[in-house]
């Protein structure tokens, strides 16, 4: 499917959206992309996998990377895409085409922006960290996201939300002794070992930090519980698994440090862990753009792909149409208004 980008930003995402691109199966939309850019003469267009990127060099004072993911989750009788007057329904719409939609028509209609910009449209955003377009790019051709900023145009309700948090798995392990249920004096039950592990958890007193005058909310988790031998033995091994999600002024490894303090006296694995991204809003770009956007920031209460670029050295915020709260549901949509407003807004930042 060819993309004509001379369309207004709700037609053109109403055309990415009827383009299936579940994660794996991204070639066609990012061909259409790809062909889409490469008719424009005034940017540079390279091809990485199912990773496009484009890029303008007008020997601007700074550069801004905006971004988007071209993948969904999986379909859930919610193609193709309708819409009426108000709202734009079908899978992606609000995760993230709306976005992807907006970034295209700057890229295609401002020829001359006020600062330097590199768009990238990125596969696999969706599953497991090992796939994800981003990752591949910021390990193979760091360059290409070398920027004084970012933007990940992520649904934040057409509200710029800054940083994120980071998140960490950890799993609080107890050990007993197996014996028979009916002599159950003679061994030690690791299941009701695992009672204290949950003590802590509920009397747990989440940090909130502020930081660039937003204030962040940690959390810790109990997301699943494990153990268990058979119906008539006592279990020597169970298994908490704990979910943190921490302030981006924390590192991993002080992540780490405090869920250490708070299971102090129980084994710990560490299965999965992401850094956070501090919001950066003193940088001066971000600055500008942010109050070229309303002034109002909110803190991201959540991991987005704005820490790839924190690990690069470059502030980012996301700023997209859609609610947040409606990415991967069936229902999923996106407010027409908010995808002309996203896009008016950043033009005018932009100087057009």
């Amino acid at each position: 499917m060819a993309l004509d980008l001379s369309v207004d930003a709700v037609t053109l995402t109403e055309d990415l959206v009827n383009i299936e691109s579940v994660s794996g199966n991204e070639k066609e939309i990012a061909d259409a992309v790809e062909a889409a850019l490469r008719a424009l003469g005034h940017l540079e267009v390279s091809r990485h996998g199912n990773n496009v990127v484009a890029r303008t060099s007008l020997g601007r004072a700074e550069r801004v990377v905006i971004a988007g993911h071209l993948d969904t989750v999986p379909l859930n009788d919610n193609l193709p895409a309708r819409r009426d007057e108000k709202l734009l329904h079908g899978l992606g719409s609000c995760d993230m085409k709306g976005g992807c939609a907006v970034a295209l028509r700057i890229a295609a209609t401002v020829p001359e922006p006020n600062r330097d910009l590199t768009f990238v449209f990125y596969e696999s955003e969706e599953v497991e960290a090992e796939r994800n377009g981003l990752g591949h790019l910021a390990r193979d051709v760091p360059e290409l996201l070398e920027a004084d900023f970012a933007i990940l145009m992520e649904p934040s309700d057409g509200v710029v939300e800054a940083g994120c948090q980071g998140t960490m798995r950890v799993d609080v392990i107890t050990h007993g002794e197996r014996a028979h249920s009916a002599r159950s004096w003679m061994g030690s039950n690791a299941i009701h070992a695992a009672a204290e592990v949950l003590a802590r958890l509920e009397a747990y007193d989440p940090r909130k930090p502020v930081i660039d005058g937003l204030e962040y909310h940690e959390g810790l988790n109990a997301v699943f519980v494990s153990g268990g031998v058979a119906g008539n033995v006592l279990p020597d091994r169970c298994v908490v698994s704990v979910n943190y999600r921490f302030a981006p002024d924390r590192s991993e490894a002080e992540a780490l440090a405090h869920m250490t303090e708070v299971f102090d006296g129980f084994d710990l694995e560490v299965t999965d862990t992401s850094p956070g991204a501090l919001p950066g809003l003193t940088v001066p770009a971000a600055a500008a753009f942010l109050e070229a956007v309303g002034g109002t920031a909110n803190p991201k209460f959540g991991w987005t792909d704005v820490s790839r670029f924190s690990a690069l050295g470059v502030p980012a915020v996301n700023f997209g149409p859609g609610d947040p709260h409606l990415a991967h549901k069936q229902e999923e949509f996106v407010p027409l208004e908010q995808i002309r407003s996203v896009e008016a807004q950043l033009r005018t930042w932009l100087g057009a």
